[in-house]
């Protein structure tokens, strides 16, 4: 099946030996399964004899950049059997697969990396974990309601609400870097069981509509009373948003707690409102590991996030000299070093930065990369916000 670039998917069978200690290894690609509505590629290394090595999972999504979202794949379910651990196998396993990617999609990310690996393969932290803190004192006051009644048209939801949370998120999120572009058969809730948490949604109706929705991190049988986590909380306006926010605020009146934790950016709609109430915003930055990013194809990845760029920049009709520096940009002459690139492309940085850090901008790109890298949280350009549900 080809992507339209010329590139092919297929199913990888073959035997690339590598040699380790004088054993082989052999390498297999199997394509599109669906693992809780996401397409998934299962990466292995294996001896001659078929004994499994080593193994990783590249999942297939649409990740957003701003206005503009691309084709992305992503790592995840990494391991080496014990057998065969300490031998290299990781590292040959990591560069077929990247090589694998490379031929389908321009950038690669990682929901969780391990400290001091995932940079050896051109992979650098890009997005910073955040959440909010609200008291429930502080959404009381701000409704005006201490009378511990039930939030008005909050309800639990059914099966039937998920294509509206579908739409809701993407409308709500539609400029934001490092958000997926959710389809229409997205389902990522987690199921609740005996012993493992699952997820528990609510949802806010007007007009028989639904309007904003909450989905709340799962308790698993036994579990103290001690949290309560809402994993995410979008809404169409500030009234749902106020409401779904006092619906849990009442959850936690009934479970005796002071505050509870929302995992949405300080700049969306639930944190403009949450700090109206007052909150407080936690945000850490991993120096290594964590939540990550690679450029697998440079020129090519510019070349489609080009309506992107214009867009921060304000261009309609680029002349000559903005042509020229995207050209640089493209091809390197321009903030050459990639992982550079991926952090300015995705927000995580701003273009001054990017200079703090050693990068070297000629005075006549200064203006335009300013433009095109103002940082997120800016005016053209959303906080990067990775949310738990779609990571993998």
């Amino acid at each position: 099946m080809s992507d339209g670039r010329g590139r092919r998917d297929r199913v990888i069978e073959g035997w690339g030996f590598v040699s380790d200690q004088g054993a082989g290894v052999g390498y297999t690609e199997v394509p599109d399964q669906e693992v809780r509505s996401l397409r998934v590629r299962h990466c292995r290394l294996h001896t001659a004899a078929g004994e499994p090595v080593a193994e990783l999972e590249a999942v297939s999504f649409r990740m957003r950049f701003g206005a503009v979202d691309v084709a992305a794949e992503g790592i995840g379910g990494v391991e080496t059997r014990p057998a065969f651990r300490r031998r290299g196998h990781m590292g040959r396993l990591m560069r077929r697969a990247l090589a694998g990617m490379a031929q389908r999609v321009d950038v690669a990310f990682v929901s969780d990396g391990i400290e001091g690996v995932y940079e050896r393969f051109g992979f650098v932290g890009a997005v910073a974990e955040g959440h909010l803190v609200v008291p429930v004192r502080n959404v009381e006051g701000a409704v005006g309601d201490g009378s511990g009644a039930a939030a008005p048209g909050v309800h639990g939801s059914s099966a039937e609400d998920l294509p509206a949370m579908v739409r809701l998120f993407n409308a709500a999120h539609a400029q934001r870097p490092w958000t997926h572009v959710r389809h229409e058969r997205w389902k990522r809730l987690v199921p609740q069981t005996t012993w493992k948490p699952g997820s528990r949604t609510l949802v806010v109706r007007s007009g028989g509509a639904t309007v904003g929705y909450a989905v709340l991190e799962g308790r698993a049988f036994g579990d103290p009373l001690g949290t309560l986590t809402v994993e995410e909380l979008v809404a169409e306006d500030a009234d749902a948003t106020r409401r779904l926010l006092l619906a849990v605020a009442r959850l936690c009146w009934e479970r005796r707690l002071g505050q509870f934790t929302v995992r949405e950016p300080a700049d969306g709609l639930t944190g403009r409102v949450a700090r109206h109430m007052g909150c407080t915003y936690q945000q850490g930055f991993a120096a290594s590991g964590g939540m990550m990013a690679a450029v697998l194809n440079r020129s090519s990845l510019v070349r489609s996030l080009e309506p992107e760029l214009r867009r921060r920049a304000g261009v309609r009709r680029p002349d000559k000299a903005y042509l020229q520096a995207f050209d640089a940009l493209r091809t390197g002459g321009l903030l050459a070093d990639d992982r550079v690139l991926i952090r300015l492309l995705l927000g995580h940085w701003s273009v001054e930065e990017a200079y703090v850090h050693g990068s070297v901008v000629a005075d006549r790109y200064r203006d335009l990369c300013t433009a095109w890298f103002p940082g997120g949280g800016t005016p053209s350009l959303p906080t990067p916000y990775a949310h738990r549900l779609d990571r993998f």
